[in-house]
């Protein structure tokens, strides 16, 4: 087990815990570093190892996720217009298809910047910049998004008031900062919904609240990106400026070197 001298380094170099070394370097959370390194998905100094706690001196450990160097991992980040039918989880148990087998490759290293249930499709944020990916989803800094919704039966101008002024569910208060109803009949009803919270399915859950079932959901843009002619299954890189032109403020990882 000589690897584990070499991981812990030597002549005083300080031992941190695996999960948070990976987090340090700033390439995973730490709770994504945790589920990575129990899915063998982690190399040190070349060899997989699945214990988070495992003590290693960030500074002298070669560290590597998903085949790519933890610390010259070039800066990476995609926007992906996710179809209908795909996970936005890295795997799946039941073994359906998620984001990461239809991106291959382009997704090595890179972690999902909030989710998009199975049945939304829509624009989807990857990378491997978790500073980015914390600040974008700390709901403190109410980043808007932007979804095109389709419910069953007539959304009533009392409805739309509703999901304005906010409603109770499952103990969250959830409502739309913003709501255009752009066509409505008994059999179905078309809406420009914004949120800035992020909570876990709630535009669903606005409605179901208010008696309409969703039939379509798709995330047409996220803070200033805006999803446009993007087909579906199809991805793009972002340069740094793009980000910080949608995302003022936004905390970035520094360029590798």
């Amino acid at each position: 087990m000589g690897w584990v001298g070499r991981a812990g380094g030597s002549g005083g170099a300080s031992r941190v815990s695996l999960n948070r070394a990976l987090s340090k370097v700033g390439v995973l959370s730490r709770a994504q570093a945790t589920a990575a390194i129990r899915d063998g998905r982690v190399t040190v100094d070349g060899l997989v190892v699945r214990d988070p706690r495992l003590r290693v001196a960030p500074e002298r450990a070669r560290l590597a996720v998903d085949g790519v160097d933890a610390r010259r991992q070039a800066w990476c980040t995609l926007m992906f217009h996710k179809p209908r039918g795909l996970l936005t989880t890295r795997r799946d148990p039941q073994g359906r298809p998620t984001v990461f087998d239809a991106l291959g490759d382009m997704a090595r290293g890179l972690i999902a910047v909030g989710r998009l249930d199975l049945a939304t499709s829509g624009l989807l944020l990857l990378t491997n910049d978790t500073l980015l990916a914390n600040w974008i989803t700390d709901p403190a800094h109410e980043v808007p998004r932007v979804y095109l919704v389709t419910v069953r039966g007539r959304v009533s101008a009392d409805d739309v008031q509703r999901l304005r002024t906010g409603i109770r569910s499952a103990g969250d208060m959830l409502r739309a900062s913003s709501i255009v109803l752009r066509k409505a009949s008994g059999r179905e009803s078309h809406l420009a919904v914004e949120l800035r919270e992020g909570r876990n399915r709630e535009v669903r859950r606005l409605f179901d609240a208010v008696g309409h079932e969703v039939t379509r959901l798709r995330r047409v843009s996220l803070g200033g990106l805006v999803l446009g002619d993007l087909a579906s299954g199809r991805a793009r890189a972002l340069s740094r400026q793009e980000i910080r032109a949608a995302f003022p403020g936004a905390a970035l990882k520094r360029q590798a070197v």
